[in-house]
């Protein structure tokens, strides 16, 4: 599904982003992406997601060599990526509804699919009552469910939930964790980058830790242990 083959990126300034980080994540995974900030999963994620190139190295999703993409062929790539943020990222002026229903409409698909698909993963987070409230009518385990809908809403087959629960407090975070493992469940690989060691340590699946931009564990019902 996922490969790295001996990654690297540096930037202008030198500053080393990764170095030399080798991996595989099979399809149907959850991998928890370990590290102090500065260590490099921000990096990681963005050239996952096309956002920045590697300065070497190889980087596969799929049928997809990620580093030589064209901006069309990046934007079919994309759709099946779903992305959740620590700051949910909805918009103010829409609701529940509206913000998922917003990834659809910008790719052109009809109102027809947009009636059908938005309820049914606004019932797959937990939140069909919640469909005509916007974001400051909602707490934030609410806010992060409907990004969660509005990152699954192509049907992705991979979730990365970059520090999800960053902003929640422990029941919500513990709710948003079992949520992603639903999804897993029914078959989406997930890439959770955390700081939280518990909700790590609680997991019990595959873990990788980094440390100044190179891997320096990976391990299979791993735990956060950063040396």
């Amino acid at each position: 599904m996922i490969q790295f083959i001996n990654v690297s990126k540096i930037y202008e300034n030198r500053a080393v982003g990764l170095e030399d980080i080798s991996f595989t994540i099979k399809p149907g995974e959850f991998v928890s992406l370990v590290g102090r900030s500065g260590a490099g999963k921000s990096t990681l994620i963005k050239l996952l997601i096309g956002e920045e190139k590697p300065t070497k190295g190889r980087i596969l999703f799929g049928a997809y060599e990620v580093n030589k993409l064209r901006s069309t062929e990046m934007s079919q790539l994309r759709r099946q990526v779903g992305i959740v943020f620590q700051d949910f990222r909805l918009l103010a002026n829409k609701t529940a509804f509206e913000n998922v229903a917003f990834a659809l409409e910008v790719g052109g698909r009809p109102q027809s699919e947009i009636d059908e698909f938005v309820p049914q993963v606004l019932e797959m987070v937990g939140l069909p009552s919640k469909r005509n409230h916007f974001p400051n009518q909602l707490s934030g385990g609410e806010k992060q469910r409907v990004a969660i809908a509005r990152a699954m809403i192509h049907h992705p087959a991979v979730v990365i939930a970059d520090e999800p629960t960053g902003n929640l407090d422990d029941i919500n975070s513990e709710e948003i964790i079992k949520l992603l493992l639903r999804i897993n469940e029914l078959g989406t690989t997930v890439l959770l980058a955390t700081h939280n060691k518990e909700i790590v340590n609680k997991l019990k699946r595959r873990v990788i830790s980094m440390v100044d931009g190179r891997i320096v564990r990976d391990e299979p019902n791993g735990k956060y242990i950063i040396m």
